[in-house]
């Protein structure tokens, strides 16, 4: 959960700089500080929130036939995905996931809802999906489309 909140955290450090510069070169004033202080507890609320919200809502699976991911915050999205569907697995890094020693899977079909993205992931399970998807869908008959 202190992945999700790193990365949440750095989401919020434009709008806070932001603001906190108009504060105190621009003497902003009074409206500044009241624009400063509702940021700072919204963001407060959403890295106290959204990390464990995610570890309850956000799930995969990886079987011999299907991807299945749910994720969403009010509309809460499950979407299934055969292997025989599969064209392509990549994996990621971003510098908050080699931080945490984390990596990202995305999982790309012919599909027009887009890639399913599986987000955190250690990267040794990360590696060893990406292979086995990659032998899985060598090994489905049909053409990915």
């Amino acid at each position: 959960m202190l992945f999700w909140a790193t990365r949440a955290a750095l989401g919020w450090l434009v709008p806070l700089a932001g603001e906190l510069l108009w504060l105190l070169l621009a003497d902003g004033g009074p409206p500044a500080l009241i624009v400063f202080f509702v940021t700072g507890v919204l963001a407060l609320t959403h890295l106290t929130v959204m990390p464990q919200w995610r570890f309850h809502v956000h799930r995969w699976e990886v079987t011999e036939q299907v991807v299945y991911t749910q994720a969403g915050w009010i509309n809460q999205e499950r979407r299934i995905v055969p292997v025989s569907r599969i064209q392509t697995v990549d994996t990621e890094r971003g510098p908050v996931e080699r931080l945490f020693g984390l990596a990202n899977l995305t999982v790309t079909t012919a599909s027009a809802r887009g890639p399913v993205h599986i987000h955190g992931l250690d990267v040794q399970t990360t590696q060893r999906l990406a292979a086995e998807l990659a032998t899985r869908t060598q090994a489905t008959a049909g053409d990915a489309t």
